[in-house]
Formats: structure tokens, sequence, C-alpha cells
């Protein structure tokens, strides 16, 4: 069959095999015609009277009908049943024209000759061979039912063998070059399909890039630009785009770059409501005029320069920490050699002990930093959060004179179990508790900050650090969860990032809320015990 050495999913190698079964078609129509022409126009005369004229204007006439419903219908059905149906219908009529008209018996072979070899350029080789043994076998049954008859035979009997080696060796060539052209015709069309997706995949990848990108012509036209360069350009990116007209300070910039190769690695911002970029040109071709422009976020590009910034930070902490733990373990060894000392009163007793608690919880933070760094695990225990909070508060009045500012604890009835580092939420309260009494204060008055430990709506224990200062505006809020941002020109701006850092890694939430009567309110959502143990 056919179907079996064709692609099911080529369908243009389909397309291409009607079409060249329309021109086999065409061809035995020309052959019908000519065949009537033969028997019934005056120019018929020339190859003389047909020895049967009945039989002769009989075959002409179903041969041409026939050849005519096969040229209509070529361009349906299965192609194996048209090239089986048409060329037994070739040999059929081959073999009683021949007889009718002995005459014209040689041509009427040469003709069948490429019937043959259009049929077999269809088939595999077997059947084409099997099609020109049945042509052959035709020819000699003919000639065979003529010496029978004894009907006068003008044809040598040498015409036998040549036509069938003739109709072999055509059959044997074509069904050969058909298999070859239909394994050409389906590689060509696996490479074009395998070579359609690749680009589908690469126009879905460029268009998908978080990374805009424009192609620009040197007339300053915008032939291509994927969705996130329409994000950056906004409406002035729709209709037929000059950059000229959408972006003037892009535009200028690619100007700059055109004439004098320098790339300006300042922000841009295009529009007011539009986020910043950083453009990069790059020529398409190296003769060419046209510009590729990429257009990237300067806000990722920053967050990658603060990953960056922040790995090389971890190895130099991890490479640091030996140096910090060794004068901490000496002043933590001489601290407690004095407090073994008979000599020293209870005041100064007192200091040594607060002196050999600030050590360890110094400790504690390095500890917390390099874990951190290292992407370390938390090291979950059981705490009652309430509990927590009074020790807490009661430890930093203890060790950090407040002078005016005021610190006090609110905790509600009950109970409140969660699973947190006991070690790194200390020092995120810690780091809240400091903020709110540094910076939580109005103008010229006392810092007053409030520790309020409760349960949430959906049962979850609840740490608050609230302060009555004049709040944060909302582009600093966005903004102070980032590594190395800060206001102030003391700080480090790794307070807050540290914190919510740490909190992750306990599977806490950490939030910051605006108050509605004044000042700000830092909120720890942590897990509860019982969520926890359920999950």
């Amino acid at each position: 069959m056919l179907q079996a050495y064709l692609p099911s999913d080529t369908q243009s190698l389909q397309v291409a095999i009607r079409r060249e079964l329309y021109s086999f078609t065409l061809y035995r129509l020309l052959e019908a015609a000519l065949l009537c022409l033969t028997v019934f126009a005056p120019v018929g005369m020339i190859f003389g009277q047909p020895r049967h004229p009945h039989l002769a204007a009989g075959i002409a006439i179903v041969y041409l009908i026939a050849a005519i419903a096969l040229f209509f219908s070529g361009r349906r059905g299965q192609v194996n049943t048209q090239v089986w149906t048409g060329i037994s219908l070739d040999i059929l009529a081959s073999t009683l024209a021949t007889n009718a008209l002995p005459n014209v018996g040689s041509g009427i072979a040469m003709m069948l000759l490429f019937n043959i070899g259009a049929a077999a350029l269809f088939l595999p080789l077997r059947k084409g061979l099997m099609l020109a043994a049945i042509a052959s076998v035709a020819l000699a049954l003919q000639l065979a039912w003529s010496y029978l008859t004894q009907e006068a035979i003008n044809r040598p009997l040498i015409e036998i063998p040549m036509f069938a080696l003739s109709y072999l060796a055509i059959a044997t060539l074509t069904s050969l070059l058909g298999q070859q052209l239909r394994a050409t015709a389906a590689l060509a069309e696996h490479r074009g399909s395998q070579a359609a997706n690749l680009a589908e995949v690469n126009e879905l990848i460029i268009r998908r890039m978080r990374t805009g990108v424009l192609l620009v012509d040197g007339d300053g036209e915008i032939r291509l630009a994927n969705e996130a360069a329409l994000l950056h350009l906004g409406a002035a990116g729709e209709g037929r785009r000059m950059l000229a007209t959408a972006a003037p300070a892009l535009y200028a910039r690619l100007r700059l770059w055109e004439r004098d190769g320098t790339q300006d690695t300042t922000p841009l911002q295009l529009a007011q409501d539009l986020p910043e970029i950083l453009p990069r040109f790059a020529r398409m071709l190296a003769e060419g005029d046209q510009v590729l422009v990429f257009l990237d976020d300067a806000e990722l590009a920053s967050r990658r320069a603060e990953s960056l910034t922040l790995a090389t930070l971890g190895r130099f902490s991890a490479s640091l920490a030996h140096e910090i733990r060794n004068p901490l373990a000496a002043i933590s060894y001489a601290t407690q050699l004095l407090e073994e000392s008979q000599d020293i009163n209870a005041s100064d007793r007192r200091l040594l002990e607060i002196i050999y608690q600030q050590t360890r919880r110094m400790n504690g933070i390095v500890e917390s930093v390099l874990g951190l760094a290292r992407r370390e695990r938390a090291q979950h225990e059981h705490l009652d959060l309430g509990e927590f909070a009074r020790q807490f508060v009661a430890e930093y009045l203890q060790n950090h004179p407040l002078d005016n500012d005021t610190l006090d604890i609110k905790v509600a009835p009950g109970a409140f179990p969660c699973l947190a580092d006991r070690r790194q939420l200390q020092q995120i309260v810690t780091v809240l508790v400091h903020n709110a009494l540094v910076y939580g204060r109005m103008p010229g008055a006392p810092a007053h900050v409030s520790v309020h430990v409760y349960r949430d709506d959906k049962g979850a224990p609840v740490l608050d650090v609230q302060d009555r200062g004049p709040g944060i505006p909302e582009t600093v809020a966005a903004q102070m969860f980032r590594p190395f941002f800060t206001t102030s020109s003391h700080g480090t701006g790794l307070g807050l990032y540290l914190a919510q850092e740490m909190c992750q890694a306990n599977q806490a939430e950490l939030q910051h809320i605006p108050l509605p009567a004044g000042g700000t309110c830092f909120r720890i959502r942590l897990t509860g015990v019982r969520a926890i143990s359920t999950g």
C-alpha cells in the first residue's frame, strides 16, 4: 500500500503526490483522445483500416469516458486505488487496441511504457515489477491470440522480450526514484517542521523574556518588539512606532551609541509611571543598519547586584568569623576569671555578668549571620511566645538604659506555644525594638515602644512591635526590606533584611502595618505548634 510509505502527518507530501497523480491522469486523457483521433478522424486512415472496426470504436469510446472519470476523481479517494484502477484500465485498453489496430500496435505498446513507469513511481518496487510483468504477459497473450486465430501478423516476435525488458527496467527505475523522492520529501518535511517548531520556540522565548527587545532600522522605526519592550514603551509603542516619538530619550542614547560607540549605563525612565530601564545596543549585522535594543529592568539588575553583594558578604563573613570569635572568646574567658575573684563587689560583679551575656549574644549574632549566608536551617524549639516576650523586655531594659524612652509589654491571657529558633527570634525582635526606639519618635519627644503578644483571627501567635512615631512613608516602606537600604547615615541597611530572612527561615511572616492613629507596627506571625503537628 502506498500509505505505508507515507508519513501520516506529512500533509504537504500528500499534496505533492496528488499533483503527480493529476498529471498522470491528464496524460491518460491525452492518450484516450489520440486513440479516438486514430479511430474516428480521417487522419486515422494513414495508419490503415482497423482489423476490427467495431471493437476499435468501442475501446476508444470506453477508454475516453474512463479516462475522463479518472481525471475528475484523481483529487479524492485512495491514491493506491486510483493508481491500480488507472493502470489496469491502461493495460486492458492497450491490449484490446493492439488486437483491433495491429498496424499501430508498436506505438500503443510504446505509449504504455510511460503509463507503467508513471504507475510504478507511486508503488514500491515489488508491486512495480509485478505491474510490468502483467503488462508483458498481456502483450504476449495478445500475440498468442493472433497466432491462434491465424490473423495476419506484421510484427516481429523480438518485440515481445524487448518491450517486456523495457517495462521491467522502467518500473524498476521509477519505483526506486519514487521511493527516494518520498524519503527526501519526508525528510524535508521533517526538517521543515523542526525548523518551524524551533522558530516558534525562539519567538516564544523572545516574546516571554523579561528583558525588552527592540529591532530598530536605520530610519529609527521599530520593526519588532517583544511584550516586555511594549510594557516599557507603554501607550507610545502602539501603531506605527518611530523610536524618536515613542521614547525620545532612548532614541538620543541610540544615536549617541551609533556616533561614538559609548554605552550610557545610567538608568532611564521612559515615562513617569514606568519602571526604570538600562538600555543596551547591538547591531543585527556587522555591516547592517538594524540595531537590537535590549531594555533591562533596572530594579532586576539592582537585585542581581544585591545578590552578588550578599554572596560576597557571606564569603567575607565566613573569613572574618574566626577573627571575631577569637577576641569574643578572650573577653568571655577573662570575664569568667574576674567573676571568680573574691575582691569584686556586687555592683561590679553585675557589670561582669552583663559583659559575659553580651559577648555570648554577639557570638550568637555572628553565628546567625553566618547561618543565613550559608542558608542553614533554623534550630526550632518549643517556645511560649508570651513568656519569651516578657523575658526579652526584661533583659533589654536591664542591658540598654532608655533614659526618658519607654518600653512596655502587653500579653493577652493564655499560653502562646510556637516553634522557633530562640536565638534568631531574639535577634529579630532586637532589631525591631531598636529601630522603633531610634526612628519611632516624634521630633523632640521621647520614644514610646510597646511589645504586644496575642492571637490573630486564625489562632496563630502574633508579636507586634509598635511605636508612636511619625510612621514610615510609602516610598520607604516599599524598599525597607531590601538589603543595604537605609535612610540613616550610620546604618548598614541589613537589619530589617536579616530580620525578614530569619523570619522566613522560621516559617514566620514579618509585616509592616501602618497605624491609623500614627506610628508604626511590625508584626511577626508565627506558626503555632498545633498547626505544625497536624500539617
